[in-house]
């Protein structure tokens, strides 16, 4: 590989890929961690409780809600 395949088209959207799998990977992280601390107050056993369930539910998407709603200002701006 010479320094010319850096800036190669395939290279950039490979780039732009791994950026793009890092920030979701990134975000499920923060989704994970905020949720189960609001949600999961005590020892998990086999299985959620329906409120436990029920609030990593909402939790979870008000997230991506507030996510896609931030970017989507973010892009309006540009």
């Amino acid at each position: 590989m010479d320094l010319s395949d850096i800036n190669s088209p395939e290279m950039q959207r490979f780039y732009s890929e791994e950026q793009e799998r890092a920030m979701v990977n990134e975000m499920v992280a923060k989704l994970t961690s905020e949720c189960w601390d609001k949600c999961i107050t005590g020892t998990p056993g086999n299985k959620f409780s329906s409120s436990e369930s029920s609030c990593l539910s909402n939790c979870a998407q008000r997230y991506t809600e507030m996510t896609m709603l931030i970017m989507n200002r973010f892009k309006s701006m540009q």
